[in-house]
Formats: structure tokens, C-alpha cells, sequence
């Protein structure tokens, strides 16, 4: 079977610069990688594909043999570069022959993300400490105004015995033999290459030896921290306050992850909150829908007084400016609404039940009492006759 055409399987042109034919390269591996399509044969084949014709073209040699021969010239010296030194596998550490770790081949760090967590000087960092999330449950009354809390925090903390260098006192660290305190390995077959980091040190670049008893090298013990978490006023459902260096301690003296407390306002028996507005249900009766009066309003600074209008529809919102939450992040304090729920009476007696059907005889005068259902009724009736 014919071999396809390498220019055409990383889809440049013949006279393609070496970029051009680097971009179209990274971009078909981060496609077909076999990391992200697991199980597709097909993404595989296409993966080795575009591997197999950026390994020719990325060579000057390989390149110009293939330019001018075809498959037949790759072929032919491919043939003839076995049996010789040079093995085209193994375990490799840290600088190999003056190459750094950030050279071309090991650009599926740079496509993937793996970052190794070194400065420009190719020094080893040490690891930071992993960021902690704790879940807090706050009443409506806290998430407005505000409130202190005091939490529990199991975490790592630095060792107390060698304060985190995770060293015996008077003991020294030495560079790890087999990154060359590079923190990082790199792993090569042939052409694909891919660095980690390294097994021995775990990426520190330099290896303890005569750990503490305490923590057995690692610098950091288990405890459970006791913490004042301060929650400011007007926080809402989701939001997350960020306590810094309050997470897992860095293992042999390396800076403390980040504590994030994550907000759940619990639901409250009579409010609900929309952004910087409250909004409730006011029942009222009967009675003081038809004729008016005063209730009381409970919010979250206090009561206050609510006039009831005469002849109060159920449904009718009334608006307490000012009365809502002040928000976080700045702007005018919201307002309350209150929605308006007529009640029906129930468990009438007798009597109450022959005043009421009194009461709706003497509404018979042909005024509009109830002029909602006298709307309603006159549209069923177009409804019906089409």
C-alpha cells in the first residue's frame, strides 16, 4: 500500500517553513492524542501519522532525503542507522549533553499544560501547599449583616520537631542524583519525548539524608486548625472567601496552600432573596382586603408598619425601599416586596355562612363589587360563542 504524503498528512504546503510545519503538528496532536480519544483507533493511527511525518520534516536531513526521493530516501536511511550507537530508548535525567527541558522535544508539556513548577533558571521550586475548601452554613440574618465564625480545619501543618525542612537538626539536603536537581526527568523514545517529575526527589531537585523522625522527611504533620473566619456583610449563596496561606502546608518548608469557605445561605422560614432584594408573602383577611388597615412588618432591621388600602386585591406587591440587602460589592441597599395573599375564612359556622350569603344578596345593586369577575365572565362568554 502506497504511503501517504507527509507534506499532506500534517496538511502544509511542500515549501512549508519549519514553524508552519511545527504548528500544524502541535495542532494534529492535541487533536488526536491518544490521551484525549481514548479507545478511537482511528485518533491513534492519525496521531502516529502525524507524529511519523513530523519526525522526517522537523529533520534537515531527513527532510531533504524525503524532498528529493520520497519515502524511498527515509527509507533507505532509516536502513542503514541501525546497529549503530546511540539507543533510541531509556530513562534520562535532569541536563543530558548541554539539553535543557525546555527544548523541542518536550513541547507535550507546553501543549498538554504540564507545567513543571521551576523558575527560568531551571531551578527546582519547592511544592506549594494544596488548597482546602470548608462548606459553611449561614442564616439569612448572617449572609446580610455579617457574623464571625470559628471553624475546624484538618489539614497539614509544617512539623514542629524540624519546622518544616523536613531534616533532622544539623542534617543538610543534597542535589537528588538522578534529576541533577532539575526536579524533573525526561522520558524519550526516539523521536516522542515526555518529562516528569522525578521519582526520587519528587520534584524538589534535592533529597533529605536524614529525614526527622517526626514527619519522616515530609516536613509537615497532621493537626486540626482552629480558625476565626470573619463573613462580611451581604455575601450570598456561592460566594467563596479566600483565607490565604490557611490551606495545607508545603511539604519541606514549601509556602502553605489557600483556604477557600465556600457560602450556602440556608432557607429562610419567611424571606427569600433575589441579588440585593427580599421578598415575602403577607396574608391578610377577608375583611381587611375590603375595608383597609395597618399590620406589622417584621424585616431584617425590625418591624414596620404596612398600610393596607381599601379594596386590596390579592397578588398586590407593596415595595419597602431600602428595607433589602446592602451588597457586597457595593451599590444601593435593595428593598423588601411584600406580595399580598387574600385568606379565605374557614371552618364557618352556620351563622357566619347565612351572614355571608346576606352579604353577597346586598351586592346585588348594580354597582361593579367585583370587577375582575365581571371581566372574566364576559370573555368566557366571546370565548364560547367563537
Amino acid at each position: 500500500m502506497a504511503k501517504k504524503d507527509f507534506y499532506e498528512i500534517l496538511g502544509v504546503a511542500k515549501g512549508a517553513s519549519d514553524e508552519d510545519i511545527k504548528k500544524a503538528y502541535r495542532r494534529l496532536a492535541m487533536k488526536h492524542h491518544p490521551d484525549r480519544n481514548e479507545g478511537n483507533k482511528d485518533a491513534e493511527a492519525r496521531f502516529k501519522e502525524a507524529k511519523e511525518a513530523y519526525e522526517i520534516l522537523s529533520d534537515p536531513q531527513k527532510k531533504a532525503l524525503y524532498d528529493q526521493y520520497g519515502h524511498a530516501g527515509v527509507d533507505a536511511a532509516a536502513g542503514a542507522g541501525q546497529g549503530h550507537g546511540g539507543g533510541r530508548g531509556g530513562f534520562h535525567g535532569g541536563a543530558q549533553q548541554g539539553q535543557g527541558f525546555d527544548d523541542m522535544f518536550g513541547m507535550f508539556g507546553d501543549i498538554f499544560g504540564g507545567g513543571r513548577g521551576r523558575g527560568g533558571s531551571g531551578q527546582a521550586q519547592a511544592r506549594r501547599g494544596s488548597d482546602l475548601q470548608y462548606n459553611m452554613q449561614v442564616t439569612l440574618e448572617e449572609a446580610v449583616h455579617g457574623v464571625a465564625k470559628q471553624i475546624n480545619v484538618p489539614t497539614y501543618v509544617n512539623c514542629k520537631t524540624c519546622k518544616g525542612s523536613g531534616a533532622k537538626k544539623d542534617s543538610s539536603k543534597t542535589t537528588c542524583s538522578t534529576c541533577h536537581g532539575q526536579g524533573a526527568v525526561r522520558m524519550q523514545q526516539g523521536f516522542f519525548s515526555v518529562q516528569q517529575t522525578c521519582p526520587t526527589c519528587h520534584g524538589a531537585g534535592q533529597v533529605i539524608k536524614d529525614p526527622c523522625d517526626s514527619c519522616r522527611g515530609s516536613g509537615r504533620q497532621h493537626e486540626t486548625k482552629k480558625l476565626s473566619v470573619k463573613i462580611p456583610a451581604g455575601v450570598d449563596n456561592g460566594d467563596r472567601i479566600r483565607l490565604a496561606g490557611e490551606g495545607e502546608a508545603g511539604e519541606q518548608g514549601a509556602p502553605a496552600g489557600d483556604l477557600y469557605v465556600q457560602i450556602h445561605v440556608q432557607e429562610h422560614p419567611m424571606f427569600k432573596r433575589e441579588e440585593s432584594d427580599l421578598y415575602c408573602e403577607v396574608p391578610i383577611s377577608f375583611t381587611m382586603a375590603c375595608i383597609g388597615g395597618e399590620l406589622e412588618i417584621p424585616t431584617l432591621d425590625g418591624k414596620v408598619k404596612l398600610k393596607i388600602p381599601a379594596e386590596t386585591q390579592s397578588d398586590k406587591v407593596f415595595r419597602l425601599r431600602g428595607k433589602g440587602v446592602k451588597p457586597l460589592r457595593g451599590g444601593a441597599t435593595g428593598d423588601l416586596l411584600c406580595r399580598i395573599v387574600v385568606e379565605t375564612p374557614v371552618h364557618l359556622t352556620k351563622a357566619q355562612k347565612e351572614l355571608l350569603q346576606q352579604f353577597e344578596q346586598s351586592l346585588v345593586d348594580g354597582k361593579n363589587h367585583n370587577p375582575k369577575s365581571a371581566g372574566w365572565f364576559e370573555n368566557v362568554k366571546k370565548f364560547f360563542k367563537g
